[in-house]
């Protein structure tokens, strides 16, 4: 069983946003008649589509005592102390605190995000910042699997 699994989507809006670029590129084709018209619609929109819900796609996991965050996978082991940060202290971490030698898996529609300190010395990543919905969920299930492995 999972102790931890989030999928990062994005707002409604955006698919809103997505079928709004297949009516503007449908309206560029407007002048070479219907059938343009049409398959403007219809691919820009479903390009549009394809963006946004790749975008949204990016998932958190912490399974098999790694943490899977969109295309890394970390070892339980190899870190360190997690830290959650409320809405200000996410918007820091993302901008002017943040370094550039870090993971990070922002998504700006996420108000709040997790930072877990990386202790392998072999590793240069000083930490991984995770935009998260659930941040005090996500540390309890770090400290979970951590408790399991020690255990």
């Amino acid at each position: 069983m999972q102790p931890y699994d989030e999928r990062l989507t994005v707002p409604r809006s955006w698919w809103f946003l997505a079928i709004a670029a297949g009516v503007a590129v449908a309206l560029i084709l407007l002048p070479f008649g219907p059938l343009p018209l049409l398959a403007g619609l219809v691919g820009g929109a479903a390009l549009s589509m394809m963006a946004v819900s790749s975008y949204g796609s990016a998932r958190i996991r912490v399974v098999a005592g790694s943490l899977v965050a969109g295309k890394a996978r970390i070892p339980v082991e190899a870190l360190g102390a997690a830290t959650v940060l409320d809405p200000q202290e996410t918007v820091a971490w993302r901008s002017h605190k943040a370094d550039p030698r870090a993971f990070m898996l922002m998504r700006s529609y996420v108000p709040t995000a997790l930072k877990v300190e990386v202790t392998d010395p072999a590793d240069p990543t000083p930490y991984v910042y995770l935009s998260t919905r659930s941040p005090q969920r996500l540390a309890a299930a770090l400290d979970a699997v951590r408790t399991v492995d020690a255990g």
